[in-house]
């Protein structure tokens, strides 16, 4: 899934234990049963309602039946159809409470909810970083001991990934009141902003917190708005089968990936493939067959790519002639596995134990030979699992050790291969799942607005984000808005990774200025800029009271307003100016800032061809200056690394953002 190198780090390494992919047909993620009452699961005590238009409330009755739904003065009453569903919509609400919500079917059923609000109502998701708790944060002892507020309630929705939409909530999903308990566990980046908002403005407020580590975006947009956006009607077939029937979807997956691997793997396409029974890999370094190839191998310390595993283990005749499994333990991430030259499985999924069968007639009398084809796509990679769990189980229980010393040799860098197919029903990795298990059964909920941290597991491909992110904003905008342009704030990519001392091509860098550029195309989103708040060494960094407030600011500017909130220095305008190049600044107050030094730092003057340099910079007032020097330069980029050093910043300590702009 993920493309070059430490530039794309983290689509599988974001948040390993977020994944438990297979393509052995897993039990699927279902929803658990409509829990009794009236109202659907996702109205319960303690639940915030939105202010300020008219709120759709629903449920299931007996089909047919009349329900009149009450909150203090209002009233309202629908007809449940033959399905028995049933919406109603409450009038425009003004903020209030606690309340009692009521549901009375005709038939004599009856359902009363208590400690309602009405406030505003946000919508928060993302990856690992939106998910990262607030027991992880920085100084979270006292964040947490600080965390009781009334009129601030929390919905932490559980994990579910489906092939098809849910009908109701995870499991486990419960609104409840801030405090020590329900917050520890809460998204760190929600909550804080929150917590930020409540300190600003007189309205309860209510937040739902539905993430996945390590997930991609298109995991997060439903089927149409996928289709729309982008090439995915193979990867959306290819789910609907297995929605219809796990082994179909599976195999039509495995088809996909026998197509890459031939595609791509130079090993596979050599005249004499490395997989082929007879193929001469005594030249090949020996590896102890478990843990991550970055630690078993002193030179791959940061190898992402294909690997080849090859051994060989001696059967007598007997043995030779039973059906058998093979036990190879987990493989990070997605693996190709060959007995006597003949491909017996693939899988994908990091921490995904690899059996497969053996049917009688594999097996041969003598040397057979057994080849592990292995892609890292980030982070740890291998056949990293305990050498002792690698084994041949023949039908008669009979177990054959493959923990003696393999062979091992690099095929290809992860830069050097096309993106390979993710299977589509895996969370986190897959297509729609998680919209499907975790924000469709929302329903139409009334939000105020949403809050997105995801980006690190797209890294690889920029270009499609730029159609994904915009798709995703129109989506939900629809599902939660009916179509409003509700405030869209979006978190953008942090610093991390190896730091540069010289200007160097940046996929992290290219999806930030594609979040930039999506938000400023639209008027309802803002963007809240981590360039500083981030660590170089570690992809979840713990400050996340500075993202929550960053992302309180742009809410007060969008939802509440407030012309006062602190703006990020965003670039207007670079201009020629003789040998100099002038910059100019939206949001920069009275004049900009450099922190620690007489310079702004962080800026690079380019080419037409690509050919970067630092190039310092003098402010001056809104603008900063940068000597060309006599130098060509179309382009001025700004932040644009993996962990840039830049220093320049507003007069309310927020940072300018990281931007590319071409020159005028």
């Amino acid at each position: 899934m993920r493309a070059a190198g430490v530039a794309a780090a983290a689509w599988l390494a974001l948040s390993a234990p977020a994944f438990a992919q297979t393509t052995t047909a897993p039990p699927m993620a279902t929803a658990p049963a409509m829990a009794p009452g009236l109202f659907d699961p996702v109205f319960q005590d303690h639940a915030v309602l939105q202010r300020g238009r008219p709120v759709p409330i629903w449920g299931r009755a007996a089909p047919g039946e009349t329900v009149t739904v009450r909150l203090a003065s209002w009233s309202v009453q629908a007809r449940a159809d033959a399905s028995g569903r049933w919406t109603a919509h409450l009038p425009t609400l003004t903020q209030g409470g606690p309340y009692e919500l009521t549901a009375e079917a005709s038939g004599g059923s009856h359902q009363t909810l208590s400690d309602i609000l009405v406030g505003d109502v946000w919508l928060c998701s993302g990856q690992s970083n939106m998910e990262f708790m607030v027991q992880q944060s920085t100084n979270f002892g006292t964040e947490i001991a600080n965390s009781a507020d009334q009129a601030l309630r929390l919905l932490n929705v559980g994990r579910a990934n489906l092939p098809t939409p849910g009908q109701t909530l995870p499991d486990g999903t419960v609104w409840a009141v801030a405090g020590p308990q329900s917050a520890a566990r809460f998204s760190a980046a929600c909550f804080f902003m929150g917590q930020q908002l409540r300190r600003t403005q007189d309205v309860p407020i209510g937040l739902i917190a539905a993430s996945w580590g390590g997930s991609v975006i298109e995991d997060w947009l439903d089927e149409p708005s996928l289709r729309t956006a982008g090439d995915y009607d193979q990867s959306l077939s290819i789910l609907s089968a297995y929605a219809r029937d796990p082994s179909e979807g599976i195999a039509m997956w495995s088809g996909m990936a026998d197509r890459w691997w031939a595609a791509n793997d130079p090993a596979i396409k050599a005249a004499q493939p490395w997989s082929a029974a007879d193929f001469d890999d005594s030249g090949w370094q020996a590896i102890t067959p478990e843990g991550f190839w970055e630690t078993a191998i002193p030179d791959m310390t940061v190898f992402d790519g294909i690997g080849w595993y090859r051994t060989t283990v001696t059967l007598t005749e007997a043995q030779a002639r039973q059906a058998a499994r093979i036990e190879l333990g987990p493989v990070d991430d997605i693996d190709a596995t060959f007995v006597n030259g003949r491909k017996i499985g693939n899988s994908q999924g990091w921490d995904t134990p690899r059996t497969y069968a053996l049917p009688a007639g594999s097996l041969l009398a003598g040397a057979n030979s057994i080849a592990i084809s292995a892609l890292d796509i980030a982070g740890g990679g291998g056949a990293w699992g305990p050498a002792s769990e690698k084994r041949i189980v023949l039908a008669d229980g009979t177990s054959i050790p493959l923990s003696q010393p393999w062979r091992f040799k690099v095929s290809a860098a992860i830069n050097d291969v096309a993106r390979p197919p993710m299977a589509p029903w895996i969370g986190g990795s897959g297509v729609t799942t998680l919209y499907n298990g975790m924000i469709d059964p929302l329903g139409p909920y009334a939000v105020t607005g949403f809050a997105w941290y995801q980006g690190e597991a797209n890294t690889g491909d920029p270009e499609g984000y730029a159609s994904l992110l915009p798709a995703l904003m129109q989506n939900w905008r629809g599902r939660f808005g009916e179509g409003r342009p509700l405030p869209f704030l979006v978190v953008q990519l942090a610093n991390f990774g190896p730091a540069s001392s010289q200007p160097h091509p940046s996929a992290w860098a290219r999806l930030r200025e594609v979040q930039r550029e999506v938000v400023a195309a639209d008027p309802a989103a803002g963007l809240a800029v981590a360039i500083d708040i981030g660590d170089r060494y570690d992809i979840h960094p713990t400050n996340k009271q500075q993202v929550g407030r960053r992302l309180s600011l742009e809410a007060r500017r969008l939802a509440y307003g407030d012309t006062t909130a602190a703006r990020t220095p965003s670039p207007l305008t670079a201009t020629r100016d003789g040998d100099r190049v002038r910059v100019r600044f939206d949001h920069a107050g009275p004049g900009l800032l450099t922190m620690g030094s007489g310079q702004a730092v962080g800026f690079e003057l380019c080419t037409a061809d690509d050919a970067c340099r630092f190039t310092p910079g003098v402010v001056e007032g809104d603008t900063v200056v940068l000597q060309t020097a006599g130098a060509a330069a179309s382009m001025v980029r700004f932040c644009w690394s993996e962990s840039p050093v830049c220093n320049l910043y507003g007069q309310d300590d927020l940072p300018a953002v990281p931007f590319e702009m071409a020159i005028r």
